[in-house]
């Protein structure tokens, strides 16, 4: 239990990430948290391994970006990007401690192929032109938040230009006789919803005033004036705050129906009176998940979560309240949004709630108990068969997933649940200046808590409740820890603000990986082997993908029923070039397919595969898709392969990805 300059070493760590592929990565990489409500805990850790899984290496120009699905879709942006839940992945991303994949996944968005053209047809939304505006985007609301927590000025100000070229994109969305943006709702992500089943096109139909849209805008224009701000800007901030209040002041006037105190969808055709969705939907919470102020009476909206005829539901909340008419029409059916549970709605309910309780006047509607409530039982919703699991949405009321498509649907990328944590329940509420604030949500009657060397601003907070001092034995009640030093204490639980000084500037590796060929260009470095299993491909493990265990999509390569009794893997550069680190990830099913107990890393002389002479590795992996490390001087050459021998009876060897890390191309 000691403390270093850098963090601190209370929690058991291997205890806590034990069962996680690539242990060490999780270990640079991202906060330990310990909780007695383990549902809570085990989603924790789960859905950090599958937010790893869904981070793709598109190549050496673009970088990294966060898929949806494992599997690319045909509606999807080159390398398999849909912006339907980016904002939601630049959020959870920005806890982690390497800062790369977030800047990568932002620029993938606003300044790489999210800005390529796409067709402006039905099945990727005929009214926009470019990839990143597919969906609706809260782009620089997702960038603000990030920035509040690393720190990185440098970075967001350099974005601000695109975020702004992102906002205007939705210019002919909007409504100058309203002052509202329109959408419709499948272009929102929600697709079947009350408001298009009142249409003639229940998929594609229902274009109206929404609340969605209109508080990403809302968001995204405060966050643009904020970050002009930083910049100096007076002109743009004062632009944008003069936007954001005019969509507030719209939003307001057009769709906050007073009667049922909620924000609702306003039709935009046929609707010459104006008349508001009979039906509240999750989506009028969203105002207060961007923090939109309202009169202290409209927080009334809240009650209707915990209300039976509302959202209240036992794994949910509902996406649509149960008075509805429309409430699971149709439900047994993909996919709805009438009703069933949905991870994407219910994360950004539980960020609405967040923000009320610790940033809105005191009010009686919903309480931190309640939140509690609400976040455990969207931990409990993710499971299936007694395993963490999560999919595209669940039964509200019954214990099973409804929209779980086989080779599909599995560990579905589409929500936060870690933002939620932190940022909600341990209360973590980032600053733009050199503070941080601790405020948990967490119920009176935990004895204990830890989330330990939380990445912020470039230094490590711990944040530890001991209410008798004898569990992580540091003394009694709530304390904070700043790179390993105590700076701030309480007895109960309750707010800390704690200076933690200017920012530090974080490393960001530049480094490339030049291997990498998801997209089978001919022209890029092209995979070969000597066996290969009829259910692999060599291309699969050089596509920038690495895949969990134990779900049936396959990212890999493997020799498994193979005749030899050695095989290997190679990769053709197609022309020389100087390499000095290599990095593999053995798949290991602990069936056919096992780490080897020992491997060749060769390269290519002319006219024989020669062993790389100077090789320093890390140790031999004992967990499938764990990283092993292979550094050596400088060797020019236009092939590398690594040869190992294979266990006999049909157990073969395999990789789920072969990585050539260099400073260029």
């Amino acid at each position: 239990m000691s403390s270093s300059a850098r963090g601190t070493t209370i929690l058991d760590r291997d205890l806590l990430l034990k069962g996680l592929e690539d242990q060490p990565w999780f270990e640079k990489n991202i906060p330990l948290l310990e909780i007695p409500d383990k549902h809570i805990q085990e989603v924790y850790y789960y859905r950090w391994q599958t937010y790893k899984e869904h981070l793709v290496y598109t190549g050496a120009k673009y970088g990294y970006m966060a898929s949806e699905f494992l599997n690319r879709v045909s509606y999807g942006a080159p390398y398999g990007g849909i912006v339907a839940a980016a904002g939601h992945h630049i959020t959870e991303g920005r806890w982690i401690r390497d800062t790369r994949y977030g800047q990568d996944i932002a620029k993938y968005w606003l300044a790489g192929p999210g800005q390529f053209p796409k067709p402006m047809r039905d099945d990727v939304n005929k009214d926009t032109s470019d990839w990143a505006h597919e969906y609706s985007f809260w782009a620089a609301t997702a960038l603000w938040k990030q920035y509040l927590v690393t720190g990185d000025k440098d970075f967001i100000v350099g974005q601000l230009a695109n975020l702004v070229k992102q906002y205007r994109g939705w210019d002919n969305h909007y409504s100058s006789s309203l002052g509202l943006y329109w959408q419709v709702p499948v272009w929102d992500a929600t697709e079947y919803t009350a408001a298009s089943y009142e249409s003639s096109d229940p998929y594609h139909g229902g274009a109206g005033f929404r609340p969605t849209i209109n508080s990403y805008q809302y968001g995204d224009a405060i966050a643009i004036a904020k970050i002009a701000a930083l910049c100096g800007d007076s002109e743009l901030e004062h632009e944008y705050r003069s936007r954001a209040e005019s969509l507030r002041t719209a939003l307001q006037k057009h769709l906050w129906d007073s009667e049922s105190n909620f924000y609702k969808h306003r039709a935009r055709d046929d609707n010459p009176s104006g008349s508001l969705l009979g039906t509240r939907e999750i989506m009028g919470y969203l105002p207060w998940m961007f923090s939109m102020p309202c009169d202290d009476s409209q927080l009334a909206a809240f009650s209707q979560l915990t209300d039976p005829q509302g959202f209240l539901s036992n794994f949910g909340p509902t996406t649509a309240e149960r008075r509805s008419k429309w409430f699971m029409y149709e439900a047994e059916n993909c996919c709805r949004w009438d009703g069933p549970s949905w991870p994407f709605a219910t994360s950004q309910t539980l960020t609405a709630v967040e923000n009320v309780l610790h940033d809105y006047p005191a009010q009686n509607y919903i309480a931190p108990e309640d939140y509690y409530e609400m976040l455990h039982r969207y931990a409990r919703t993710q499971y299936r068969n007694g395993e963490p699991y999560v999919a595209e949405a669940h039964h509200p009321d019954e214990d099973r997933w409804m929209y779980d498509g086989y080779n599909h649907s599995e560990d579905y990328n589409h929500s936060t649940f870690v933002d939620n944590v932190l940022a909600g329940l341990v209360g973590l509420r980032a600053q733009s200046g050199e503070s941080i604030v601790v405020n948990p949500l967490t119920p009176s009657n935990w004895d204990y808590f830890a989330v330990e060397n939380i990445a912020y601003h470039g230094h490590s907070i711990t944040v530890l409740w001991d209410r008798t001092g004898s569990v992580y034995d540091r003394g009694e009640g709530l304390r904070v820890y700043l790179d390993g030093q105590l700076v701030g204490s309480r007895r109960t639980i309750g707010l800390i603000k704690v200076e933690v000084g200017p920012s530090l500037p974080t490393h960001v590796s530049s480094r490339i990986n030049i291997a990498s060929n998801g997209q089978r260009d001919p022209q890029l470095p092209i995979a070969f082997a000597s066996y290969t299993s009829p259910a692999d491909d060599p291309m699969r493990a050089i596509n920038g993908m690495i895949f969990r265990r134990g779900i049936p999509q396959n990212s890999r390569w493997t020799s498994y029923n193979s005749p030899n009794s050695k095989d290997h893997f190679g990769i053709d550069l197609h022309k020389d070039k100087a390499i000095d680190n290599v990095q593999l990830f053995f798949y290991d099913d602990a069936g056919g397919v096992r780490i080897p107990t020992t491997y060749d890393l060769q390269y290519w002389v002319g006219d024989a595969w020669v062993t790389i002479p100077g090789q320093v590795r890390s140790p031999m992996p004992t967990s499938s898709n764990a990283e092993t490390k292979i550094a050596f001087p400088s060797t020019l050459t236009s092939r590398l392969r690594v040869e190992a021998p294979n266990a006999g009876s049909g157990v073969g060897w395999g990789l789920s990805e072969f990585e050539i890390w260099t400073s260029s191309e």
